[in-house]
Parts: structure tokens; C-alpha cells; sequence
């Protein structure tokens, strides 16, 4: 062998990183992921949406379908009449919940969206008071036709009806 093969080429400085390095880079990392993740959640957050007052009182009436038992008459008649009252104070801004359910029948004719719903939740409401109040007995069918009508009642009232023309909406909507 010859002098020449022991000799070997001259290489450039080896870069070698200051111990404050790897952790200074592993904190940025955390940091950097914590922000992306932060974000990610407030886009997710501010796409979510409100439920509206009906949507409330229609998953609340599908969430009382577990009551629906003869047993249990009073306690979903109860579930029902608040559900309903609930989404008529929020639909319509008006007391509800606190009164008797002749005190609001009697006051409901004052109120033109809802005077025209005076003889089916008359019907529901008395029917619920029975249950609640008589200790009358249900059945499942009975208490099912309940659940309908509580569902047609806050399907008709959803929405506010058109004002016509020259007039503003004389109800206004509580916010959510």
C-alpha cells in the first residue's frame, strides 16, 4: 500500500447543534400544533349552528318518547304541557309557564297568531292537566296522539307568519 491511500480527502466542518437547540425546536413544534388545533376548533365552533325555539320544543317532544308508558301518564303529560308552553314564550314572547291553563286561554284570544290554535290546545292542554292534576290514566296510544298534536302545533308555529304589507312583524323573537 501506498502512502497515498492513507491519506484521506479534506471534508468540510461538521455542523453540530447547541444543546438548546432540540428543545427549543420541540416547543415550537407543540406550540405550532397547539395553534393549528386551536383554530381548527374555533372554525368548527363558529359553523355550529343555533337551534331554533322549534327545533328545541321538536327534539324535546322526540326525547319524551321514553315516558310514553301508562305508568308514567304524569310525568310526560307534565314533559308535554312544558314543552309547549317553553316553545310558545319563546315563539311568541309571552308568559306562559307561570299561569294556569284557563288564565292563558283566556288571554290567548288576545293574540292573533295563536287565537286561531284556541280550540286544539285547549284540547291538549286540558287533556295534559287531566293526566297531570286528576291522575287520569293513558294509554300509549292516547299519549302518542299527545306527542302529535304537541308536534303539529309547534310545526304550524314556527315561523312567523307574513305582516302585511306596510306593517312590521308585531311579535318579536327573543334571542337564543
Amino acid at each position: 500500500m501506498s502512502d497515498d491511500a492513507d491519506i484521506r480527502d479534506i471534508r468540510g466542518p461538521i455542523h453540530i447543534l447547541p444543546g438548546w437547540m432540540w428543545p427549543a425546536l420541540i416547543v415550537s413544534a407543540l406550540i405550532l400544533a397547539a395553534a393549528i388545533y386551536g383554530f381548527w376548533r374555533w372554525r368548527r365552533a363558529r359553523r355550529a349552528r343555533v337551534l331554533l325555539p322549534y327545533e328545541i320544543a321538536l327534539q324535546r317532544l322526540e326525547d319524551i318518547g321514553s315516558l310514553m308508558q301508562p305508568e308514567n301518564a304524569q310525568a310526560f303529560t307534565t314533559a308535554a304541557s312544558d314543552i309547549v308552553r317553553g316553545h310558545i314564550e319563546a315563539r311568541f314572547a309571552i308568559a306562559v309557564t307561570r299561569r294556569t291553563t284557563e288564565e292563558f286561554l283566556r288571554d290567548m284570544t288576545e293574540i292573533a297568531a295563536l287565537a286561531k290554535y284556541h280550540l286544539p290546545l285547549q284540547e291538549f292542554l286540558q287533556q295534559c292537566d287531566f293526566a297531570k292534576f286528576a291522575a287520569m290514566s293513558l294509554t300509549t296510544q292516547d299519549m302518542e296522539s299527545l306527542r302529535q298534536s304537541a308536534r303539529a302545533f309547534v310545526l304550524a308555529t314556527a315561523k312567523p307568519e307574513e305582516a302585511p304589507a306596510g306593517q312590521e312583524a308585531g311579535v318579536a323573537l327573543p334571542a337564543a
